[in-house]
């Protein structure tokens, strides 16, 4: 499959859907015809409501809110939108891990783009660096990203703990963490999406919890749950997922947090280097 049939359908998928306001199950369809770019704009309402998990009344809803008569009409547009994205590469492109770091390159574009709004960037350092503790949610897949995300943080806030395990005892650290003082949590949500992720947090908000998550899509079922999301596309051209975008918002997020408190974040630096040098931590 080539760069032009698996990363441009979903990005001009999902331009059809920016500055729409979109319920939870609006937002479910709209995270389905993303998934299904390549095939959306040839599918039958009653087999995006399949897709989906919704009624297929839903699906023409949901096209009217994007300003079509119905379904039939908002296929029309996904045709038009998608055309001519089959076969837009071709031999120059490189062979497939060649292609699969192009589209890494252009899921960083995208999130340039993005990162143009600065107002969302400052909210979320805001609430994340008033949070004492601060738990970070990362399961299966994510966890990584959590981990990394933690260990660089930890340099610049008194309190970060990672919450990488599911079953009984995350719902407990949650309670822990909102008992201690935390007012938020920093969740990463990405592709396959853990059922335990959404119980976690469904949980952090019945604690009280302000929810800041980083996920793959403004229309990822992330959006149902957190109250500021963060959207970073994931890589789909290997075996595995690419997760080079949400690594690279991972850290700008956390410029965010330094951002939103300079002077703490300059101390703990500082003391932080006076302890490396004094335990010769470096060999530089």
């Amino acid at each position: 499959m080539n760069d032009g049939a698996v990363a441009a359908p979903p990005d001009r998928v999902l331009d059809l859907f920016h500055g729409v306001r979109l319920t939870p199950t609006q937002r479910r369809i709209a995270h389905c015809l993303v998934q299904h770019a390549a095939a959306a704009a040839y599918l039958s309402a009653a087999e995006v409501a399949e897709l989906a998990g919704v009624s297929q009344p839903s699906v023409t809803r949901f096209a009217v809110a994007l300003g079509h008569d119905g379904y039939p009409a908002l296929r029309r547009r996904l045709r038009e939108v998608t055309a001519g994205a089959d076969g837009a590469g071709d031999a120059g492109d490189g062979n497939e891990l060649q292609r699969a770091v192009r589209a890494e390159i252009a899921n960083l574009d995208r999130l340039a783009g993005e990162l143009a709004d600065r107002d969302r960037l400052a909210t979320a350092g805001h609430l994340l660096a008033a949070s004492r503790p601060l738990p970070v949610l990362g399961l299966r897949a994510a966890a990584p990203l959590a981990a990394y995300f933690a260990y660089f943080a930890a340099k610049v806030h008194p309190d970060v703990r990672v919450l990488d395990d599911g079953g009984s005892l995350l719902t407990d650290r949650l309670e822990q963490a909102a008992a201690a003082g935390a007012s938020a949590l920093l969740a990463f949500v990405l592709p396959r999406y853990p059922r335990e992720t959404f119980e976690a947090l469904r949980e952090a908000r019945d604690a009280g919890l302000t929810v800041v998550a980083i996920t793959d899509s403004p229309v990822s079922p992330a959006t149902e749950y957190a109250e500021l999301v963060l959207p970073a596309a994931v890589g789909t051209d290997l075996v595995f997922d690419l997760h080079t975008a949400p690594m690279t918002l991972a850290m700008v997020v956390l410029q965010a947090i330094c951002d939103a408190s300079p002077a703490d974040t300059q101390a703990r630096l500082e003391a932080f280097e006076s302890s490396a040098a004094r335990r010769q931590l470096f060999l530089g």
